[in-house]
């Protein structure tokens, strides 16, 4: 996407925008924006074609959703709001164009509502959702009452959106289509840079370039990840260009340097000191050592906001986590079901690392659902690798909307690719085969987990009811 075309933040209000109209209001992403905007008084309507759960509490917040694509939902609208997603021949599209209404892309109107807001805004290839959760809770537990939309529900509030009283707004910042770039954030946190989404950036340096231009933006100061992937060629590019940055993470030469990092199934905690001087211990309530190094960077950019340790400390306490991360769905049989949105194979990994943890002495199966066909295609490999940690794999195919998958991609090859015997993997495409399978190859005391792409969020909910039936009639198993 050409990012020139697009209106900083800083350039309009969410107020100039009028009555607003966003296409695929269900989806994630749209669901935050929406809740804001409904927050802060703006009219929203929407359109879906699917009842995503986000819709019920947008109705409740004033909202209108239209249950279908037609040209009638822009009657009364101001400014049509869509996603990377939604092709430039969508029947709403053209309808609004022919109108002559305004039509922003979601970072625009996301824009827009930031203007006069100090911003947090939260990039990186893996860890944003997690990371802009906690910075968000880390401020509400201070008393700041900020605004934020976040690409994902924290668990407690149901929430992923919300315009807030005070001066800051949390925003995840998506490389993904170049918009983040539009964002002109007081403080710019990058949790780690590896490559993906190269069919909008070309290569692993034009994406680096891309991440370097993000931090350059802030006005305050940059938060990154001493040992993360790929930020070496970042921190010392901020540097040059006169940027103040911040580093945190295990190596020796971190701003923010955590210790003793220990995780169980009950969570992370680890000790931590900054530029010398002891902290103490960090408790979060979600395994993982990962999770620990997404923590230590809203620990990091909040001391530098100037927010007490001790209401740092308590709020990464209480964090209650993050919808479709670790999120444990229910036990039915004996079988504990969880959803976990990873998909880059750095997060698969990690995430069935910690899974396996809880599994114990039972088996770990993962339902994956890979998420675009070109992501697929290629981090094929690396995705492979990061699946053969769990015991069983049930693959599914690839969702991608408006995508074509040409000769030898998708979910069968990804599934061969994986280095498990055959008994121990199979390609199931179709949803609806999906609970017979996993009720077959489940047992007591093993950990099944949904991952990937966000339709198969929905599938725990039909997981736990399949198990309980076959645990009702045995003769559904056989």
């Amino acid at each position: 996407m050409n990012t020139a075309e697009l209106t900083p933040a800083g350039e309009m209000t969410a107020e100039d925008l009028g009555s607003m109209h966003l296409i695929g209001i269900g989806g994630v992403g749209m669901a935050g924006l929406a809740r804001l905007l409904l927050t802060r008084g703006v009219p929203v309507s929407g359109s879906e074609l699917r009842e995503w759960p986000a819709l019920a509490a947008l109705r409740a917040l004033g909202g209108t959703v239209h249950m279908a694509h037609e040209p009638s939902n822009l009657d009364g609208v101001d400014t049509v709001v869509y996603s990377t997603a939604i092709p430039q021949d969508h029947v709403e599209m053209v309808e609004a164009r022919r109108r002559g209404l305004r039509v922003l892309h979601r970072s625009e109107a996301l824009a827009a509502a930031m203007t006069d807001r100090q911003t947090i805004a939260v990039a990186g290839t893996h860890g944003k959702t997690t990371t802009t959760s906690i910075m968000t809770v880390i401020l509400q537990h201070a008393g700041k009452d900020p605004s934020f939309v976040i690409g994902g529900e924290m668990s407690a509030a149901g929430s992923n959106g919300h315009h807030g009283t005070g001066p800051h707004f949390v925003a995840e910042a998506d490389e993904h289509d170049r918009t983040f770039l539009i964002y002109r954030p007081h403080v710019a946190i990058i949790t780690n840079i590896e490559g993906d989404h190269l069919n909008n950036w070309g290569d692993l340096e034009t994406l680096k370039a891309g991440f370097l231009e993000f931090g350059g933006l802030a006005d305050g100061f940059v938060v990154t990840c001493a040992d993360g992937p790929g930020t070496d060629e970042l921190i010392a590019g901020l540097k040059a260009q006169g940027k103040t940055v911040y580093t945190y993470g295990e190596s020796a030469g971190a701003d923010l340097r955590i210790f003793d990092i220990t995780s169980s199934v009950s969570g992370v905690r680890y000790r931590a000191e900054l530029h010398g001087q002891p902290l103490g211990e960090f408790k979060l309530a979600l395994p993982g050592t990962h999770m620990g190094l997404n923590s230590a960077a809203t620990v990091l950019t909040a001391l530098k906001l100037g927010i007490d340790q001790s209401l740092v400390t308590e709020a990464l306490a209480s964090f209650p986590g993050v919808r479709r991360r670790f999120e444990r769905k229910g036990i039915a049989a004996g079988v504990r079901v969880y959803d976990e949105y990873a998909y880059h194979p750095t997060s698969v990994k990690a995430a069935l690392r910690t899974l396996r943890e809880v599994a114990g002495d039972g088996r770990l199966l993962v339902v994956f659902q890979p998420y675009r066909v070109y992501r697929t295609r290629d981090l094929e490999a690396d995705l492979a690798d990061g699946l053969a940690v769990a015991d069983e794999v049930i693959c599914m195919e690839v969702f991608g909307p408006g995508e074509t998958r040409g000769p030898g991609e998708g979910g069968r090859a990804l599934t061969a690719a994986i280095a498990l015997p055959d008994e121990r993997k199979v390609f199931v495409p179709d949803w609806e085969d999906v609970p017979a399978e996993v009720v077959r190859r489940s047992r007591p005391g093993d950990v099944v987990v949904t991952m990937g792409a966000p339709p198969i969020s929905l599938m725990g909910d039909e997981l736990l009811g399949a198990l309980t039936e076959a645990d009702r009639r045995p003769d559904l198993a056989g």
